[in-house]
């Protein structure tokens, strides 16, 4: 790499984190550490162990946000200083040197960047996911297989566990339904991007006559919520069956009727967990993603009248066609919110999600700040 090339990539760095100071306020962040600070020293502190973790907790985040910005900054000025030394005397192991640097710094910016854009509400949960196939039949069944191959994938690059609570497979091939628990670190804010209807456009393989179809799924993601959030349930409002479960899992699944399906009558709401040993196991997963899904319907009840105070123009939720994959007559993915498109469709399919998240962040982020 030439040194004129290292400079000009300090130079865009130089405008990120001037971006990034921009987005601080670092002045109110250490007023706000040391009141806390100052709290944390009161005799009476401890008297409410759960007001005392929750302060702490806070002031951890608060820091963590500063130092992080500051430990950025000075790999920056080091660097800077590094490349100032190269040019007035060139060397050619600190070159090697401060190359090596240089990429670690992107790496450093971009990790960064990402924290930032990942600071929803919901983005640090767990998901819950469920891919429902279109009219179609076996076709669009098939698309909904596709589309749960490409989630596990991209899950096993990024280290998520993924665990499949219900799989209902199609007739012929595909699935007809399938909901699955996402779990580590951002594994909401980072799969939340893929909300929405995804369409197919290929030569069907179950066309004899080899004709090119279009196929849609429905995905939808929800974050997974904790205890901490507190939602009441009516014993009333729920009809509870248990069955047989059916699909992988040995001989032992299908001797006892352990699996258990949850209809909440006022919102018409159905969950179902099959994948655990017990009927106990399998009712609290599926209350547990019951309560997701309800929890979610208040906070989408929240946001729409939140834009229709403002009178903004309400978009249609999650039954939205976000993506279009098309496999022929040429190879295309193309994200219709953001724009971001590649011809790479096995890498897309193979799991490569990484650029339409990042593009899907910065968009949302666009979204909630426009200039």
């Amino acid at each position: 790499m030439e040194i004129s090339e290292i400079q000009s990539e300090l130079t865009n760095l130089q405008k990120r984190l001037n971006h990034f100071r921009g987005s601080l306020d670092l002045d109110a962040i250490a007023e706000s550490i040391a009141i806390n600070e100052s709290k944390m020293q009161e005799p009476s502190f401890w008297d409410k162990q759960e007001r005392a973790q929750k302060l702490i907790a806070e002031t951890n985040l608060l820091k963590e946000k500063r130092d992080s910005f500051l430990s950025l900054q000075e790999n920056y000025q080091n660097e800077l200083t590094a490349i100032e030394l190269l040019n007035e005397e060139p060397d050619q192991d600190l070159q090697i040197e401060v190359e090596a640097d240089l990429e670690k710094l992107q790496s450093a910016f971009h990790n960064y960047e990402m924290n930032l854009l990942l600071a929803g509400k919901y983005d640090s949960h767990n998901a819950l996911l469920e891919i429902h196939p279109g009219a179609g039949g076996t076709e669009a069944m098939d698309w909904g297989q596709m589309l749960l191959r490409m989630y596990q994938r991209y899950c096993e690059m990024n280290g998520f566990n993924f665990e499949i609570n219900n799989y209902e497979a199609g007739e012929e091939a595909g699935l007809k339904s399938v909901n699955v628990r996402i779990s580590g670190k951002n594994a909401y804010g980072l799969l939340k991007s893929e909300n929405g209807v995804h369409r197919l456009v290929r030569i069907s393989p179950f066309d004899s006559a080899k004709r090119r179809h279009t196929s849609f799924a429905a995905v939808e993601i929800i974050p997974e919520i904790d205890d901490s959030i507190k939602i009441d349930i009516n014993p009333k409002d729920l009809r509870i069956d248990v069955y047989r479960s059916s699909g992988a899992g040995g001989q032992h699944i299908n001797k006892t009727s352990s699996a258990v399906r949850i209809t909440h009558l006022p919102t018409g709401f159905v969950t179902t967990s099959q994948a655990q040993r017990s009927q106990l196991q399998n009712r609290e997963t599926a209350m547990n993603e019951l309560r997701a899904k309800l929890f979610h319907l208040e906070e989408e009840k929240k946001r729409q009248h939140k834009q229709e105070l403002k009178g903004e123009q309400m978009e249609n939720g999650w039954g939205s066609q976000i993506r279009s994959y098309v496999f022929h007559p040429y190879n295309l993915v193309k994200d219709l919110r953001t724009g971001y498109e590649t011809a790479d469709t096995s890498g897309v399919m193979d799991g490569k999600l990484q650029p339409f998240v990042y593009a899907y962040l910065q968009w949302q982020l666009s979204q909630e700040n426009p200039e």
